[in-house]
């Protein structure tokens, strides 16, 4: 029997409850393991029709991958992936229940070791149309400061996007150093459009994730935030 009192504890009672996230890779796999300090697995709320949603950028970002790993039970999450010679963030983008949780990138060697220290600084970007296998998309932004509204609008040339993991599109932005991770659903559930509120000034990559028939583009954006 499934005791349903634990529910009801007072956030007061649960402040001190952490959330130890290990990721692993062997063998072409990714695993996640997710236990509370008392070793039990957390109960996850759905966001966006999964449990939980696997952010995975090479440490220099230009490798970038959004996957939703297979429940395994007792915590365990795992997903059959290749994944280069390189070092990689890794972010488990969850939402436990009565568990403070703070989503932050968890390093990942994949071969021999790599010098995270020579990554060339991001390019800000000059242009904001990008085209991936014919499907062209179009940012416009109205104002990138600190410690105010910024708002992405998406316009697609080629049609509206098909829902994607319910919404019609994920917006993630990570800044220069992968520390910082922000993922933002859009405003409304008929347009393409995203806002977002930036803490600190620097040089921001964003993917722009959309759907057009079987097929998943995520569109990279670098922009400044003055």
């Amino acid at each position: 029997m499934e005791n349903h009192h634990h529910h009801h504890h007072t956030t007061a009672n649960n402040t001190n409850n952490t959330l130890n996230v290990k990721v692993d890779y062997q063998n072409e796999i990714i695993t996640i393991d997710l236990k509370d300090n008392e070793n039990n697995p957390p109960e996850l709320e759905i966001n966006h029709e999964k449990r939980l949603h696997l952010i995975v950028v090479s440490a220099d970002l230009k490798e970038y991958y959004h996957l939703h790993p297979i429940d395994k039970g007792n915590g365990i999450f795992e997903q059959a992936f290749k994944l280069k010679d390189n070092a990689y963030k890794v972010f488990v983008d969850i939402q436990p229940k009565n568990i403070a949780y703070h989503n932050k990138a968890i390093e990942l060697e994949v071969g021999q070791s790599h010098s995270v220290h020579h990554i060339h600084p991001l390019e800000v970007d000059t242009t904001f149309v990008k085209s991936i296998d014919n499907k062209t998309v179009e940012l416009t932004i109205d104002s990138l400061g600190v410690h105010q509204n910024t708002t992405f609008r998406f316009d697609s040339k080629n049609g509206k996007p098909d829902p994607y993991l319910g919404a019609l599109g994920h917006v993630v932005i990570l800044d220069e150093s992968a520390e910082t991770f922000i993922h933002v659903h859009p405003k409304s559930e008929n347009e393409t459009v995203f806002e977002t509120h930036f803490m600190k000034p620097g040089i921001y990559k964003l993917w722009g994730e959309f759907k057009f028939g079987e097929q998943v583009h995520a569109y990279p954006f670098v922009i400044e935030v003055k």
